[in-house]
């Protein structure tokens, strides 16, 4: 429960205490001193409830003391001048919460809210650095107060993008790389080895452990797909995904290196998965700008496991090699590391044997050609193996890449997977051959007049080797690559063969296509011996780990990126329907009431790709097969097919300034999910084929080399089949990744999120713009939305029953599932809070992984333990039951012995009554004769004061005294003494006392004359005052009946006004139904619009990326408008979004206004308010400061923190309740004559004040249209006295008609009830707003 405190001495705007105490209660228990009777009962019991006091109930009670709303800390006083309330105004905007605010190269920065502009806040960074701004509402979060350091994102008290990242970023410098979203691994690249993360001990740490019970790490993501897949009985899948450079083939050889040693030492099975990695990145694997050991492929890793979850074998798939690289790379780009490994690592024998040279002499070497190495490899590098640049520049850096030392292990690695010195031979001659085959150059022929062409002198050295390695003959080699053979139809069976002789780039290509071919088989090859080595006969289950190229972009984008960013795009679908879509879904079914979070859909990026009629790799395929296929063709088809696509557009609508020179027909811009990519398609066709011609093919099957022999197998050659019936790279692409999306999908799937922290691939670097669009592109952000009211882990009741119902006592079997879970939970003292039951599964909240995997641990020790507990808690609840029932017999008989003492009591009164009625007549004659007596004494001290007679007087009292004593025993002694008896000795009595006092009195006479007078004075003078006082009733009477009179008249008036209104809403909901379906298209258009807008901020951050690592410029496009295409039109005409009708009501309304106020700022505002003598600007001033309030206020509400609700009500929940039901309300702007001042009053409570609080009352008066003065009174606080012009931050901002309180029957009273309360409250009198210097009001 939540307990208000509204003291505003308390509200301290840098105090934020959360306090939690555990309270224990006795459910059966009350307070013994509440009743007497119940006091009375429970004495007898003291010593059973003694006994029973272990069996209690135990309630976390979550005490929140709160001392700031969130917002604005308000200062207390009276309503001040000009001067005063400008720096007061601005004291109170300079003293408010941190937040984040959005910032194009941190992500986010802190700052303090200084102003509130029309449409937007004024924020001032803490860092001085950077300059104060202006941002929208959207752009500014709530930040909690000093660091966060948190496992789990989940478990910030502001869930927001920009608190996530501040999380990231401060556990980044602590060297907690690792943090959970959820079931979610976070990963973020140190770009440094850090001791002891990864060491054996580690891994044994993690054996077992459940989600979230040890701090995040990879180790932790596979020890959970291993319990799941044990538990579940089914396959699991780990996906790991991120930007180039983002750490995922580092987190892929760790989850490996769990996956084979979590149980066990690796033995031979598990030892041959993991060399299969040294090789695979050997081959696979190269140094490009953004990271120095990028994967160019795709694989999907499973290793198998049997019905005893031990590791039996494995298989791996691969995708999508990039063949390109072989050939060509950019200046600060390598090869395939194994060229660099052969080169650096081979000894001198076999690089004799190979003619190895230095990464100089290779042309398909001419990007980077320094080595990787440390200070002690670099030593055994033969000089005459470095090249130029290399021993200029020194070697290149990297923790876990060195040329020298991997050469040694790939080698050592393919010895192990079973491979003989003959494979391994035949493997690095063709990785030779491949280099020397780059160095082959070629020539015109001068006299050949078909424009032929030769192998130049030059390269004569590197035919023969070429030629010698690939057990080829040279004449042969050199024909196929100048010439190409065609064969007719006609000429007999086989038709005639034709030799065509080839232009010099026809011939490069050639030689390019034939590298590429033997490399790239090369590397099928490789995968395939293998998963030869790493055989299962039979597998119950597997566990894959997919790594894939992440979402790639450079300023020249060809092919291979296009086929990456089309998986990405797939993965990321596959990722929204898991984790977004299908779990809200599923929410919804269970009846979980979790609010829907938005996200945006990607399926219409996927159609545009592949749509079987016209997506693009269907154009591509059909352009392919043409007789003379053109890219400018297949683009301009492209661009025709989806020509009002928003996902497709123009080269020219690029941010990046050198995108813009290519032409329409010379590529395309997709935008993808990740941002905009534009698209050169001057090499689709030819890599979406990629097939030698038939000479080439020819030759390498008849070759001598055994390995290149099973390379191209005869009877394979793709040229018979000819163009209409060949298979693309993208065709067999797209069905590898149908074919992958169906193994995620049948499988359960883990989520690993890597991301980059900078660009520099430096450590100790964070850089808060790259990887906040990292995670917003990944989806993290709004899985982190989701999953702060979503329920990450779920199990059926049905399966949770049957896991444990083998091993349940009979007198457990017969218990419904749901019950038997839910007594299950009893016993294990989970929390309420944690958990959530569905229709027909339970849920658990994210962070509690630990609870539910001790429940799902099937081993039967776990399983007896839980059985223990759910059969020891049910005996406990019964005998507690029965304890209880024993408890109510022992009251009722202690009740019941209570009220036989009752009765006897109630006799004693009765006869004790008779008792008195009989003697009353007696004892009332003993004490009014003992009255005289007391008379006597008081006339004997008057008698004191004569001067003459006093012994006269005194003897006559002493006989008095006497008749009075006489008279007294007599009734003592005669008990039937009757009545009439007694009233006549005290008649007796009473005539000698007055006689005496007559005496007294003649001679007090004198004396007493002017004692008498004063007497008689003070006498009328109480007269007068009683009858003032009868005049002051009969008044108030009169103004009793006055205000009833009033009331009634108000109580008519509001009635008239209800039905007047009830009127308009008729007549507004009937003009409402004819704008209903044009609003909802406003609304649609509305969406998409900002989706587009979302799209194109993506879009700009990436150029922005872009640029500075190819120090090119970006440029704004066209603006978007409606249609999705682009236009230039002006920023305010129709870019501007699509507001409800009220907004644009009003805005209409302001816009006819006398005063443009949307750039006044907030202290102007008031200023106004206070001083301005001009009535309608003081109308219109009004409106706006209101206005903005409104929208303030809305912003805090979204933004608050997610232990408190409510904390800072500016008015009772009926009256914003009211303000949000009723149909949106303009205001007519109408001539000002003079302000109506109106009072209200109503009972409220708080929304989290305790239930015995009592109910307080809510004054407020408005002046006009706007609340002026406001005031709460409470029995058990002190009053809170609020007035507009100070306290504008704590009062209600809604107009009197939004408010409803015109409409609530009894809320409004008169102007001098209002002002008693405000008066005796300590108050101080109302200045009329706009008054003039005198003190004129209005």
């Amino acid at each position: 429960m939540d307990f208000y405190t509204n003291n505003k001495e308390q509200h301290d705007p840098n105090s934020v205490s959360g306090a939690r105490a555990q309270v224990t209660y006795t459910t059966w228990s009350s307070n013994p001193d509440s009743d007497p009777e119940q006091a009375c009962l429970n004495k007898p019991v003291k010593a059973f409830e003694h006994m029973l006091s272990q069996v209690q109930v135990e309630v976390q009670v979550e005490f929140v003391n709160t001392y700031t709303d969130g917002g604005v800390v308000l200062i207390n006083g009276t309503t001040p001048m000009s001067q005063r309330m400008t720096k007061k105004v601005r004291k109170m905007l300079e003293d408010t919460q941190l937040v984040w605010v959005r910032d194009p190269a941190d992500g986010y920065i802190q700052g303090r809210i200084t102003e509130i502009g029309s449409k937007e806040l004024e924020v001032t960074p803490i860092d001085r650095k950077f300059p104060k701004r202006t941002c929208q509402y959207e752009d500014v979060h709530s930040s909690c107060d000093g660091p966060q350091d948190h496992d789990d994102n989940c478990e910030l008290m502001l869930l927001n993008e920009a608190t996530f990242l501040d999380n990231l970023k401060t556990r980044y410098y602590k060297d907690k790389i690792y943090t959970y979203v959820a079931n979610i691994l976070i990963a973020v690249n140190p770009y440094r080895e850090i001791r002891e993360l990864y060491a054996p001990d580690t891994i044994k740490k993690y054996n077992g452990r459940s989600l979230g019970e040890l701090p995040p790490h990879v180790f932790a993501i596979a020890d959970k797909a291993i319990r799941d897949m044990r538990v579940y009985k089914l396959s699991q899948s780990i996906i790991v995904s991120g930007e180039s450079g983002a750490g995922k083939t580092e987190s892929t050889k760790y989850l490996l290196k769990y996956l084979c040693y979590s149980h066990d030492s690796a033995g031979p099975i598990e030892t041959k998965i993991l060399d299969a990695n040294p090789v695979l990145e050997a081959f696979g694997n190269a140094k490009t700008t953004r990271n120095n050991n990028s994967s160019r492929f795709g694989k999907f890793i499973e290793v198998h496991y049997d019905g005893k979850c031990q590791v039996v074998g494995g298989y791996i798939s691969h995708y999508l090699l990039e063949k390109s690289r072989i050939c060509t790379q950019s200046a600060e780009e390598r090869n395939y590391h194994v060229f660099y490994m052969l080169l650096a690592g081979a000894p001198q024998q076999l690089r004799d044997k190979l003619s190895l040279g230095k990464p100089d002499d290779y042309r398909y070497l001419s990007g980077c050609t320094q080595y990787f190495s440390n200070a002690k490899t670099e030593q055994l590098i033969p000089g005459t193996q470095k090249s130029t640049s290399h021993q200029k520049k020194g070697p290149l850096k990297d923790p876990i890449i060195d040329d020298y030392q991997h050469f040694h292990n790939l080698d050592k690695a393919l010895g192990r997977l079973g491979l003989s010195e003959t494979d391994k031979m035949g493997i690095y001659t063709l990785v030779a051959a491949v280099l020397h085959l780059g160095n082959i150059t070629f020539e015109e022929i001068p006299d050949d007049v078909r424009g032929g062409c030769q192998v130049s002198e030059a390269s004569e050295q590197s035919m023969t080797i070429t030629s010698n390695l690939l057990g080829v003959d040279e004449t042969e080699l050199r024909t196929a690559l100048v010439s190409r053979v065609m064969q007719s139809k006609g000429g007999g069976f086989k038709g005639t063969v034709i030799m065509v002789p080839l232009k010099i780039y026809e011939a490069n290509n050639a030689r390019d296509a034939l590298a590429k071919a033997i490399y790239s088989r090369l590397f099928d090859r490789i995968v395939a011996l293998i998963n030869q080595s790493i055989p299962f006969q039979a597998s119950n289950f597997y566990i894959g780990v997919l790594d894939i190229a992440g979402f790639e972009y450079f300023t020249v984008n060809s092919f291979e990126q296009f086929c990456i960013n089309y998986c990405n795009e797939k993965l990321q679908k596959f990722f929204n329907d898991n984790i977004l879509k299908n779990e809200q879904e599923l929410y919804k079914r269970e009846g979980l009431n979790v609010p829907e979070i938005t996200f945006t859909d990607n399926q219409d990026i996927i159609e545009l790709i592949e749509a079987k009629s016209n997506g693009i790799f269907t154009l591509l395929d059909e352009e392919s097969k043409l007789p003379k296929p053109s890219p400018c063709h297949f683009t301009a088809e492209v661009h025709k097919s989806w020509a009002n696509h928003y996902r497709l557009g123009l080269p020219r609508s690029s941010r990046l300034k050198a995108h813009r020179t290519l032409r329409d027909e010379e590529g395309f811009l997709v935008r993808h999910f990740a941002g905009a990519v534009c698209y050169n398609t001057e090499q689709f066709i030819e890599k979406n084929n990629d097939a030698l011609h038939a000479s080439l093919e020819g030759l390498v099957q008849e070759c001598e080399n055994p390995l290149l022999k099973q390379l191209f197998p005869s009877g394979s050659n793709t040229s018979v089949r000819g163009k209409l019936n060949f298979i693309s790279v993208g065709s067999k692409f797209k069905t590898q990744l149908g074919e992958l999306m169906e193994k995620l999908e049948q499988n359960g799937t883990n989520f690993i999120r890597c991301i980059k922290p900078n660009s520099k691939m430096v450590d100790r670097q964070f850089e808060g713009s790259l990887a906040l669009a990292q995670l917003k592109c990944s989806g993290t952000i709004s899985v982190l939305e989701l999953m702060e009211h979503g329920y990450p882990s779920r199990v059926l009741f049905a399966d949770l029953y049957s896991m444990y119902k083998s091993v349940l006592p009979p007198e457990l079997v017969s218990l419904p599932a749901r019950t038997f879970c839910e007594a299950m939970f009893q016993s294990l003292n989970l929390s309420a809070k944690d958990f959530k039951f569905g229709i027909t599964k339970v849920f658990f909240r994210p962070g509690k992984f630990v609870e539910f995997d001790r429940i799902m641990r099937s081993d039967p020790e776990n399983m007896l333990a839980i059985v223990a507990k759910v059969k020891k808690w049910l005996i406990r609840s019964r005998w507690v039951k029965s304890a209880l029932g024993a408890l109510c017999v022992i009251k009722l008989r202690n009740r019941i012995i209570y009220r036989n003492k009752c009765v006897l009591t109630a006799q004693r009164i009765a006869r004790g009554f008779l008792a008195r009625k009989h003697h009353r007549p007696r004892y009332q004659g003993i004490a009014k004769i003992n009255k005289i007596r007391t008379n006597t004494q008081k006339t004997i001290e008057i008698a004191n004061g004569l001067k003459l007679g006093r012994d006269e007087i005194v003897g006559g009292v002493n006989d008095i005294y006497r008749q009075i004593d006489d008279a007294i025993n007599k009734i003592k002694q005669n008990p039937r003494i009757t009545q009439r008896e007694i009233d006549s000795m005290y008649t007796v009595v009473m005539a000698n006392m007055n006689k005496l006092t007559v005496d007294l009195n003649t001679k007090l006479k004198e004396q007493q004359q002017a004692e008498e007078q004063e007497r008689l004075r003070k006498i009328q003078e109480a007269l007068e005052a009683e009858r003032r006082a009868k005049e002051a009733d009969e008044q108030r009477l009169r103004d009793e009946a006055e205000n009833k009179r009033l009331k009634a008249e108000m109580e008519t008036r509001r009635k008239a006004a209800e039905a007047q209104r009830l009127r308009q809403e008729e007549e507004d909901r009937r003009a409402a139904l004819s704008l209903q379906a044009q609003l909802e298209k406003e609304a649609k258009d509305d969406a998409k619009y900002r989706q587009q807008l979302e799209q194109e901020r993506r879009d700009h951050e990436l150029a922005l990326r872009l640029a500075s690592e190819s120090n090119g410029q970006v440029e704004d496009s066209p603006p978007v408008i409606r249609n999705g295409g682009l236009n230039d039109a002006s920023p305010m005409g129709s870019n501007k979004l699509i507001r409800s009708e009220n907004v644009r009501a009003q805005q209409q309304a302001l816009g006819k206004q006398k005063f443009d106020l949307s750039k006044w700022k907030y202290s102007e505002l008031r200023d106004a308010i206070n001083t301005s003598c001009d009535i309608e600007l003081l109308e219109a001033c009004r409106q706006e400061f209101h206005r903005r309030l409104k929208v303030y206020h809305a912003w805090k509400a979204k933004n608050r923190k997610r232990t408190t609700m409510d904390e800072n009500e500016r008015a009772p929940r009926s009256v914003m309740e009211a303000a949000f039901k009723q149909p949106p309300i303009v205001q007519p702007i109408q001539e000002i004559v003079a302000a109506q001042h109106r009072y209200f009053r109503i009972p409220f409570m708080r929304a989290n004040a305790p239930d015995n609080t009592k109910r307080g009352l809510w004054y407020a008066h408005f002046d006009g249209q706007w609340i002026a003065r406001q005031m709460e009174l409470h029995a058990d606080k002190p009053p809170i006295l609020l007035v507009a012009g100070t306290d504008d931050m704590q009062m209600c901002e809604l107009s009197l008609e939004e408010t409803g309180l015109t409409r609530k029957r009894g809320a409004e009273i008169l102007d001098h009830e209002f002002n008693r309360e405000w008066e005796r409250n300590g108050g101080k009198p109302y200045k009329t707003l706009g008054a003039k210097p005198n003190g004129a009001g209005i």
